[in-house]
């Protein structure tokens, strides 16, 4: 199958990120709190999944996590402490680039973790979100799915773009034979945290743009209804003669140049 073109993404795109503002705006007015999770291997596009959601919405509203290593005192805590501070508040939308998962993932197949802190989280982990979704949180687990032949391409695209340089880690080159590796490690997550208060998702991101289309269009559909009753606030013309810049103290800098 071909991949979506960039003009015909961008036309089926925009509609959905009309969807996605007002879905935001039905979160604010009811006071919902939206909690997604985007997991998948190294290259699947989570990155720009996320950027597809949030792209014209309220970032004062809209949150993007994605936590660093744990410091040495968090990494003394409770595992999901660090996570907990995290969660949305009335009216907000939080969308975790990697979560918790992480101890199901790269922290099982690069040996980060014990098999005792493994084999605990598989147990807390459901317990956890039953918690959450019990106390009203609307939490939407996703899995990036790719295949290593795209994965492979895009990670020869990073080693030689200066743009996406900073997206090749140490832990990625390691990762790179460890394809199966991750695969054993997804089937075990799934089994022990796939519930029908808080299932998993998979999503096809070989062709990102499509998986992008998709991953929107099942979060949109899986919402209760999101219409708001509640009409923009008006925009009267000013009165009088509208002004234009002045400058005393300070002027501003000399424009970047372009051709006419």
């Amino acid at each position: 199958m071909a991949k979506l073109k960039r003009k015909e993404y961008d036309e089926l795109l925009q509609p959905l990120q009309l969807e996605l503002a007002a879905m935001a705006r039905w979160v604010q007015h009811s006071g919902q709190r939206l909690l997604v999770l985007f997991e998948g291997r190294d290259t699947a596009g989570k990155g720009g999944a996320i950027q597809t959601i949030s792209e014209h919405l309220n970032p004062r509203q809209c949150r993007v996590v994605a936590l660093p290593k744990p410091t040495d005192r968090e990494a003394t805590q409770w595992y999901f402490q660090r996570y907990a501070s995290h969660l949305p508040a009335a009216g907000e939308i939080v969308l975790m680039d990697r979560s918790w998962y992480n101890r199901a993932g790269v922290e099982r197949v690069m040996g980060y973790c014990s098999e005792t802190e493994y084999q605990q989280f598989l147990r807390q982990a459901p317990v956890f979100e039953q918690l959450l979704v019990d106390d009203g949180i609307l939490l939407f687990k996703y899995w990036l799915c790719v295949d290593q032949e795209q994965q492979e391409k895009r990670f020869a695209e990073r080693h030689v773009d200066p743009l996406k340089g900073w997206k090749l880690s140490p832990v990625d080159l390691k990762s790179r034979s460890k394809y199966s590796a991750y695969t054993e490690a997804r089937e075990a997550m799934l089994r022990a945290t796939h519930r029908d208060g808080a299932p998993w998702t998979l999503v096809d991101f070989n062709d990102q743009r499509l998986g992008r289309l998709t991953l929107a269009r099942n979060l949109l559909d899986r919402l209760p209804d999101t219409r708001v009753d509640a009409p923009l606030p008006e925009l009267p013309k000013l009165k009088g003669k509208l002004h234009r810049e002045h400058y005393d103290v300070l002027k501003p800098i000399e424009s970047f140049p372009v051709e006419d």
